[in-house]
């Protein structure tokens, strides 16, 4: 048996990894020979401003007075320069935000699995490529641009991390940092001769990064007065900054200035998808090199290169956007020629590495884009240039640029079928050895390894013929089609209502309706109690803390209940258990209060109190301890576990998800009972109460038996509870999915790996509910199913719903041995407060 699941470990660690590799890789490549007009640029340097977290319509809409939020950028608009409302490619995230702009190629997608804080992949940038470059801002942004930049000429200035505070009383203050040290920073240099030469040169660029209407817009919304005031301020200051830019340098025409957003924001504070509220963000262009007043489109990365005359970044994908610049026609096409080569020698390096890299007669080439046709190509276009056949020569550099992003697309997912049917085939030969092996240890199949293959075969169509044909076709039938709902149910929350809405109907269609009567009717009532939670929305909320409130004295009535019960009991332990139960209570207690007074303390922007940051972290660390000192009796533990985990729960909630693990244990209850309802109906005799049922690894109701139909449906109700148990009350497709608010509790200061690890535990306790409850099942086939869903394209909620399906699914199958492991310790094993075991029964 041990043999049997290090090798199952192994091959689903060996499927579970297979998606990074086949889907995740990294697509840029390296080697390719920087590209540059050879013409004078028309800007000496570049300021970039952006506004983190600022959406379109909150720029551009007019007050409730008729009057602009922003009236600066506003005169920009109406006299100066270029403006337009920019489409941020999914994800909506900062980091593929900046390295969009500032790189010029969309998130490698290999990096979402890497981190965010900094640079896990190497490529090249705007900041790399310039002579000097100031930025200053988030720590979360600033240092990925400076670690991958040869040499030491990028500069960053970044506040402490615990500035980003979602409860701190005024976020702006993140903006007027910024602000503040630009300006300081150009006060030293008027007094320090090596700084002055240096902010002087040509090619630099100077970066402000303004975090201050993200957070206001996470923690208040973007309809918030906090948020539209924040627009307010930072309008004031970029003024403020422009004209001290122009004042310090003389007015000499040469600085070129871009204000824009690396994403915006729904209407509930959160981004990530592909929302318009999310990818619809600003873009204003002003001063040396830009038109006049006008509404277009660009890539920014390419236009901010041509602008100071630097290379294109060598891994930019981006087009540059000729109708923004103004300078000549021979510029433009210049620029426009330079900006095909620089992303055809992508293209060529990328087939060079995949030739290689691939047997002579397996190898295809991308036949759109031929040697002969980019020679072709490449001649037409300079011979165009040079009879000032300026037009002819831009259309043909944009068709040879669209070629090439076709051909490293082409080559990029080259081995992705091959690699694909590989893991099928190991999907599908995985699951015929775990079924024959299965058949085996519980049919009338032989154990003996010595037997003949035609023997086995012969046993095998044997043991089968034991079940009716048509009750074995109907059932394969039932869960064929139930797996299917279960996928569609990742897609479709409302699924799983329909699910549960059949299973309430389960005891009509058996005898167990006849045997058990009350059970029954308590199986339907939770079922379509239950049902009701899929239904609710995910995101977009508002809090509700009565529904929080409301959960919690729940479960201070279900404490009471059993404390009732004990009471009427004689026992030696009677003192040991009430001492647990009391426990649990004042830890629900603690945590109502907890999310009652941090709620307020946040509304009157006072911060997250320190008491209730610990109170929470000291309730969070027991939960997995208390219930080890409760009774290992079936009944008294599952509840003591359920108490204890529900204190944790009230944490992380902000409105009717707190009812959800209630609910779910009470099905979960009243499952087990009508599951030893049906084992005495097939005729295990099995007649202990759930009240006097410990656990133990040698208890007596775990028993060599044979296959049945119904163990097919016990399955499938497993997996159906362990995956509603994820996705009831929401899911982790995407950080996009959840209210940050949910972590206020522990925290308030932005750390996505902390935040990220309590809303995942969230996620997990009611699934650690059900495994402390019952039995580990196999995934394999909707594992198969979901692989085959793998996206690398797409905002971060496509791209993460597509991984974390299959991660979930693969995940349950790896890691149920562990979590099975985990609810095992918390079922079985029990620590003494004082004195020496002598009886656990209640």
């Amino acid at each position: 048996m041990l043999l049997f699941f290090t090798l199952g470990l192994l091959v689903h660690f060996v499927f579970f990894a297979s998606i990074f590799d086949i889907y995740f890789t990294s697509p840029l490549v390296h080697g390719m020979t920087p590209q540059f007009t050879p013409l004078p640029p028309p800007a000496r340097r570049l300021v970039l401003f952006v506004a983190d977290g600022l959406r379109a319509d909150s720029l551009y809409e007019l007050d409730e007075n008729g009057n602009s939020r922003a009236p600066f950028i506003r005169s920009i608009i109406m006299h100066e320069g270029s403006w337009g409302i920019s489409h941020t490619r999914v994800p909506t995230e900062s980091r593929p935000g900046h390295v969009a702009m500032i790189a010029g190629f969309y998130e490698d997608v290999s990096a979402v699995a890497k981190g965010w804080k900094e640079n896990p992949v190497e490529f090249d940038s705007l900041f790399n490529e310039s002579k000097y470059t100031w930025s200053w801002g988030s720590p979360d942004i600033l240092p990925m641009f400076a670690k991958g930049a040869s040499g030491d000429h990028v500069y960053t200035y970044s506040y402490d991390a615990e500035r980003e505070d979602f409860g701190a009383d005024d976020a702006t203050k993140l903006d007027t940092w910024v602000f503040d040290k630009v300006k300081d920073f150009f006060h030293a240099a008027r007094n320090n001769q090596s700084l002055f030469s240096k902010v002087n040169e040509e090619k630099v660029v100077f970066f402000l990064h303004l975090l201050g209407l993200d957070t206001n817009g996470h923690a208040h919304r973007p309809s918030s007065r906090e948020y539209k005031d924040n627009i307010k301020i930072v309008d004031d200051r970029v003024k403020e900054i422009v004209s001290m830019f122009q004042h310090f340098y003389g007015n000499d025409g040469k600085t070129a200035f871009i204000f824009t957003s690396d994403h915006g924001m729904t209407d509930w504070g959160s981004h990530g998808a592909g929302h318009p509220s999310e990818t619809l963000t600003p873009l204003v262009t002003w001063g040396a090199g830009i038109k006049y007043p006008q509404k277009v489109s660009a890539d920014i990365a390419p236009l901010m290169a041509s602008l100071i005359g630097v290379p294109f970044p060598l891994n930019s994908v981006g087009i540059l956007p000729v109708e923004y610049l103004n300078n000549t026609d021979l510029f433009k096409a210049e620029s426009m020629f330079t900006n095909a080569v620089q992303i055809l020698e992508q293209f060529k390096v990328k087939m060079t590495q995949k030739k290689e890299a691939t047997l002579p007669f397996l190898f295809t080439p991308f036949k759109l884009l031929s040697d002969s046709k980019q020679v072709d190509i490449l001649r037409k276009a300079r011979l165009y240039i040079k009879q000032g056949k300026f037009d002819e020569a831009v259309s043909l550099c944009t068709e040879l640029i669209h070629l090439a992003l076709k051909g490293l697309s082409y080559y990029h997912t080259y081995d992705r079928f091959f690699l694909g049917i590989s893991v099928a085939i190991g999907f599908v030969g995985w699951t015929s050895y775990v079924s024959l092996l299965i058949i085996k240890s519980h049919s009338n199949l032989t154990r003996s390894i010595s037997k003949e293959v035609k023997v086995v075969i012969q046993d095998l169509v044997a043991s089968l013929l034991t079940f009716p044909l048509s009750h074995f076709v109907g059932h394969l039938l039932i869960c064929t089609l139930g797996i299917e709902v279960l996928v569609l149910s990742f897609f479709y929350r409302y699924m799983l209502t329909a699910g549960l809405v059949i299973f309430a109907g389960w005891p009509f269609l058996t005898q167990l309706w006849t045997r058990a009567k009350v059970t029954s009717l308590s199986w339907t009532f939770f079922s379509l109690l239950l049902a009701v939670f899929p239904l609710m929305p995910v995101v977009g909320r508002k809090p509700d803390l009565s529904l929080v409130m409301s959960a919690g004295l729940l479960v201070l009535l279900l404490s009471l209940f059993v404390i009732t019960s004990l009471i009427k009991r004689k026992n030696s332990f009677i003192k040991e258990e009430l001492l647990v139960h009391l426990l649990q209570m004042l830890s629900t207690v603690l945590s109502m209060y907890v999310v009652y007074s941090t709620h307020n303390s946040l509304l009157k922007k006072q911060g997250l109190p320190l008491m209730n940051q610990v109170v929470s972290w000291a309730i969070l660390a027991s939960s997995l301890v208390v219930p080890l000192l409760s009774s290992p009796v079936l009944f008294q533990r599952l509840v003591s576990i359920l108490l204890s985990l529900m204190s944790t729960y009230l944490l992380l909630s902000t409105g009717y998800e707190a009812l959800f693990p209630l609910v779910l244990s009470c099905l979960m209850f009243i499952w087990i009972h009508m599951e030893q309802e049906t084992l005495q109906q097939s005729g295990v005799c099995y007649k202990q109460k759930l009240t006097s049922i410990q656990f133990s690894y040698n208890t007596d109701i775990i028993q060599f038996r044979h296959l049945c139909l119904d163990d097919i449906r016990r399955a499938f109700f497993l997996v159906f509870f362990l995956v509603t148990a994820f996705f009831g009350t929401g899911n982790i497709a995407s950080i996009n999915s959840f209210d940050l608010a949910s972590v206020y509790c522990f925290l308030t200061v932005f750390s996505p790996f902390m935040m990220g690890s309590l809303m995942m535990w969230k996620i997990l306790i009611p699934f650690v509910l059900v495994m402390c409850a019952f039995e580990a099942s196999h995934f394999v086939f909707i594992s198969q199913h979901f692989f085959f869903l793998v996206k690398d394209y797409g905002s971060w909620l496509d791209i993460g719903t597509s991984i974390s399906h299959y991660v979930i699914v693969m995940s349950m199958t790896i890691f149920l041995v562990f979590l099975n492991g985990l609810a095992q310790l918390l079922t079985t094993k029990k620590l003494r407060l004082y004195g020496k075991p002598k009886s656990h029964l209640i």
